[in-house]
């Protein structure tokens, strides 16, 4: 498993969760997707594909936010997060993955880092650090495509004139690369957020993805506070190390910030 990861930037592991394991997942995120969507219409309506922070209190009650939680630090998930980031492995964040309102809406390739960092930065990006995404798609869905093994090596010319729409070309154009992975109900996959990929709309997409990442204070930075559990919360969780790693790192930047 860890291998073929290191190998290839992502990991497909079908029927990771059974009926009753999505639908209580389901059942908790489809509510946070409906008062999103109606806290955010205009954006909802105009081009979103993706939402963020679903364990923060803003939208769910304790019960539901405890569901998220429980699921998140159980060994089941927390086994093999350990096996891909040995080494105080921590919670970023979580996102909901859906279609766009427009249908005619494109898609596009990218690198998560692209959009906070240039393109040397997203270069060297690629022997630092590493961001996980564990997508779990709670309907039937197209899936993703992406690009095995550029986690770890930068893009070819035809990569990079696509994914940064240079000399004419969109970055919705094919790439001769890409691999498409249809997604059902229950699957886990698992992928570098350095990797060249694209999410594919269509269906009844709903995906949710837990974001883990190496103790790196520069990444851990952007953690929100409102989005980690209690310390009575921890208590209950079968598995917490990643949560209780987050909250170690971040509050030793707050220490030191208070430091200086």
């Amino acid at each position: 498993m860890n291998e073929f990861y290191r190998e290839s930037g992502y990991l497909l592991i079908r029927d990771f969760l059974n009926e009753n394991e999505v639908l209580k997942l389901h059942n908790v995120i489809a509510e946070f997707h409906r008062l999103w969507q109606k806290d955010n219409a205009t954006y909802y309506a105009q081009s979103a594909v993706n939402s963020a922070y679903l364990t923060n209190q803003e939208y769910l009650n304790d019960r539901q936010r405890q569901v998220l939680f429980d699921f998140i630090a159980s060994e089941k998930l927390m086994s093999i997060v350990n096996e891909l980031i040995s080494k105080q492995p921590c919670f970023l964040n979580t996102q909901l993955f859906f279609n766009p309102v427009n249908p005619k809406q494109s898609n596009y390739w990218h690198r998560d880092p692209q959009y906070h960092l240039s393109v040397e930065q997203q270069k060297a990006a690629l022997s630092a650090s590493d961001v996980i995404h564990f997508r779990l798609p709670l309907l039937d869905e197209p899936g993703i495509e992406l690009i095995p093994g550029t986690h770890k090596r930068w893009d070819s010319t035809e990569e990079l004139e696509v994914r940064l729409e240079q000399n004419g070309y969109k970055n919705d154009q094919a790439l001769s690369q890409g691999k498409v992975i249809k997604l059902s109900a229950g699957d886990l996959l698992i992928f570098s957020a350095n990797m060249i990929h694209r999410g594919l709309y269509g269906l009844d997409r709903l995906a949710f993805d837990i974001l883990f990442c190496q103790p790196d204070p520069s990444v851990i930075q952007f953690v929100s506070n409102d989005s980690l559990p209690t310390a009575e919360d921890l208590i209950s969780l079968e598995n917490p190390d990643a949560f209780d790693n987050t909250i170690k790192f971040k509050s030793a930047e707050n220490k030191a910030a208070k430091d200086t």
